[in-house]
């Protein structure tokens, strides 16, 4: 027995020095993206329930589209944060920095202009803060994005669309509709004063002649704008979180990022932060049409004399891609490091998401088929051998009675009708 003893010692010995080289060894390799690695986990320890679910979203590898570039495309599923979008960590963010400023009572309604995705994520985050939400949304955005709202117990307006320039932009709207909450907060806090006693209720308040929504008669707190084009929280959301993800998720070996714009928060935090790691990180726009930024970062000029935004009367957007696309500089775009610039239309959207729903299993909304055209077409300026990351925003669940409607893409000529790549330039042969 003694020579069995001896023997398990010496490999219990042998093992305790290999597996202290292995731990050391990971220390060193790791330690370059230490400082990613603790920021992720100190916040991650400071939430809980719901919010706490935010963010750290796989990154994986699309496939299809690898094995076709010869490039390694990766995709950030945030279409798996529990409000089913990127937006979950705008949402979360805004609503933190505003309660910590005191912007934001407990108890208080957030207010935003949203074409959806943003709406669905305030709607879904704010109850975790004790908040209520009231969002103002585009009459033509897909129904059923109004529909998720509502039965997340927001309340929605449905407006119709106009230019920004105009006082009733979805956007305009809801910046009065905070702004009357806290006139109705002050009203009865002056009520309060005079009278000496709480009024029993407060509806029927009127300011300016209009009518309230219904959340102004749910004892109200007041009001906050979230203002996600110009609330640099949702910059900061992506530049604090979505970035050092990436940089961790891929060991920093990665050569290029691409996405679309809206408020332009992702696309200017994630690239802004990966360039500071590494400034030979090419980071790219992917616009579909009707928006005016590819335009922007490629020549400087944003639109011709003739097309400015104060003498557009209608909705500019010739796109049925969602939340994508803008006609001005915002606050956060302007935030955004990005070395060029590429176009994507209708159709090449409509055919990736049919294709990697094929090929991959992924059900992805609009913008984020947008933004798998956005990889493959880097894919094809750079060449093989590099490794891109785009960003998968959202599912189809979403976009069913548009995007995935075909009758509704019928009306435009965009039923799918390819059976591989080929609307990308991509022959069968290739992949």
């Amino acid at each position: 027995m003694a020579p069995v003893r001896t023997t398990g010692a010496i490999v219990a010995a042998a093992s305790i020095v290999v597996l202290s080289f292995f731990l050391c060894n990971l220390k060193s390799k790791s330690s370059s993206s230490k400082r990613t690695k603790l920021f992720v986990s100190s916040k991650r320890k400071s939430r809980h329930g719901l919010v706490g679910a935010i963010g750290n979203t796989p990154l994986i590898r699309i496939n299809s589209l690898s094995d076709a570039t010869g490039c390694e495309i990766l995709g950030k599923c945030e279409f798996l944060n529990p409000g089913g979008s990127v937006k979950d960590r705008v949402a979360v963010k805004i609503i933190e920095e505003a309660l910590e400023s005191g912007k934001l009572a407990p108890g208080g309604v957030v207010t935003e202009g949203s074409a959806g995705s943003t709406a669905i994520s305030l709607a879904t985050v704010a109850p975790a803060y004790g908040c209520k939400c009231h969002v103002v949304i585009p009459d033509d955005v897909a129904i059923e994005k109004s529909q998720i709202i509502e039965a997340l117990g927001a309340t929605v307006e449905r407006v119709r669309p106009v230019s920004i320039t105009h006082r009733d932009h979805y956007v305009n709207i809801a910046r009065r509709r905070a702004s009357e909450a806290n006139e109705l907060v002050s009203k009865h806090r002056n009520s309060e004063e005079i009278d000496g006693k709480k009024p029993e209720q407060i509806n029927g308040y009127h300011s300016d002649g209009e009518k309230k929504s219904s959340f102004m008669s749910m004892n109200c707190k007041g009001g906050f704008f979230a203002d996600q084009f110009e609330n640099l929280a949702n910059f900061r959301a992506h530049y604090e979180g979505t970035g050092p993800e990436i940089w961790e998720q891929t060991g920093g070996s990665l050569d290029a990022f691409v996405a679309a714009a809206g408020t332009g928060g992702t696309v200017a935090g994630v690239s802004k932060f990966l360039q500071e790691k590494n400034p030979n990180i090419k980071c790219f726009l992917i616009d579909p049409p009707g928006s005016g930024l590819f335009n922007k970062v490629t020549r400087g000029v944003m639109y011709t004399k003739e097309e400015a935004e104060g003498r557009r009367l209608k909705n500019p957007f010739d796109t049925i891609t969602e939340g994508i696309g803008v006609n001005r500089i915002t606050q956060n775009f302007m935030m955004a490091k990005l070395d060029g610039a590429f176009q994507g239309t209708d159709r090449e959207a409509v055919e990736m998401s049919r294709f990697l729903l094929k090929n991959d299993g992924l059900f992805l909304g609009s913008s984020s088929a947008m933004n798998c055209v956005g990889a493959v077409r880097l894919a094809q300026s750079i060449g093989p051998g590099h490794t891109i990351v785009t960003i998968l925003c959202d599912n189809g669940m979403r976009h069913l009675s548009k995007f995935y409607s075909a009758e509704y893409l019928s009306q435009f000529d965009l039923t799918p009708k390819a059976s591989g790549l080929e609307f990308m330039g991509i022959k069968k042969a290739d992949h």
